[in-house]
């Protein structure tokens, strides 16, 4: 985010932790740790069906705008069609962090199935890069891998925050703290995204703002809620089957959820139900990621990495590092400065930022 950067310790976790160095990396048993403005004024709701590429059956994606949340039903199971009777989870394993400079965290999530449907799980991993004028405070972006739920979870907090002596990063870092606990919260076989992350706005209490992203794997599905410019994709057969768009008031002017009340509601993120197949990648991850790099960039990556054999941690370094080399790079377009361009701005090159990647591997 062009007013925003992110923070990067090691620390910050919820729930026990055991550490085993690789390369500033992280092994994480139990349970943890993600903006917006103006809401809008009305709902629409759009079928879409995407062709995968040598598969003969359809990536089908059920989007939701949702706006006004309050006056949903609260019987309304908003995994409809996913059939989520029979959810389980077979794991309690979470991790949180607003990460450090060339941190790693390796999270294996939980197999969810119910009886007729293909079981599925997510191996994740994350790479945090924060933008190098702040590496010494650590940055202002944040994120979760939560196995107990199938969650993960992304923030990016606000950096221009920083002109009143405030570090977003601690925003980021307690919205999604508590994102992940009102997740936990949500009654097996009906977790509800969007109640989860109003609770969490509530309840987060610091100075600033942020974007924030989360994603959960339920019964066959991909169920998110996506608010600004952070946002995921899914790479299917090579391809980029589907990206989440950002969410802006104007160029480089993102929704964002703030701590006084005067940005965006939790009501205005869009909310996606995607169907997931064995052999899909999933991305999450901040703007800094989806501002440098072009979706084939991404799918390039992942594919190369799994020809490689390369776990999803090594992918999310491998898409983090490509990321900020373009971010450097001043002399080839991006999707950051083709968007100045449209905006009427002149900009070329990429833009530096902090950069979180989380990769998902969806099995059987």
């Amino acid at each position: 985010m062009a007013i925003c950067g992110s923070r990067t310790h090691i620390g910050h976790f919820i729930g026990n932790i055991t550490a085993r160095r690789l390369q500033y990396s992280l092994s994480v048993k139990s349970c943890a740790i993600s903006y917006n403005k103006r809401g809008f004024q009305n709902v629409s709701k759009a079928n879409i069906s995407l062709g995968s590429k040598g598969r003969s059956n359809n990536l089908m994606l059920n989007q939701y705008f949702t706006t006004n949340v309050a006056k949903r039903r609260s019987n309304l199971n908003p995994h409809k069609g996913f059939g989520l009777e029979g959810f389980r989870n077979l794991s309690q394993e979470c991790f949180s962090s607003d990460t450090s400079k060339g941190m790693e965290q390796v999270v294996d999530v939980a197999d969810s199935s119910s009886e007729g449907k293909i079981p599925l799980k997510l191996n994740s991993g994350s790479f945090y890069l924060p933008h190098p004028a702040k590496a010494k405070t650590g940055g202002e972006d944040a994120h979760f891998i939560c196995t107990l739920t199938q969650a993960i979870g992304v923030a990016d907090g606000v950096g221009g925050w920083a002109d009143l002596g405030i570090d977003a990063g601690l925003y980021a870092r307690e919205l999604m703290s508590h994102s992940l606990a009102a997740i936990q919260e949500e009654p097996k076989g009906s977790i509800d995204l969007i109640r989860a992350l109003e609770k969490a706005y509530v309840r987060t209490k610091a100075k600033g703002s942020s974007t924030a992203c989360i994603v959960s794997l339920v019964d066959g599905g991909l169920y998110a809620v996506n608010l600004g410019d952070s946002g995921f994709m899914l790479v299917r057969n090579g391809c980029a089957a589907f990206k989440s768009p950002a969410q802006q008031h104007g160029f480089n002017f993102p929704y964002q959820l703030d701590c006084n009340n005067a940005g965006d509601s939790p009501s205005s993120a869009m909310v996606f139900k995607i169907t997931a197949a064995p052999g899909d990648v999933l991305i999450v991850g901040t703007d800094g990621l989806f501002d440098n790099l072009f979706d084939d960039d991404i799918s390039g990556v992942v594919i190369q990495a799994m020809e490689s054999g390369l776990g999803p941690q090594m992918t999310a370094q491998r898409i983090a590092e490509l990321a900020q080399q373009r971010a450097m790079d001043q002399t080839k377009s991006s999707p950051f400065s083709d968007g100045a361009r449209e905006a009427g701005f002149e900009y070329n090159g990429g833009k530096l930022d902090d950069i979180t990647v989380v990769v998902s591997y969806i099995n059987e």
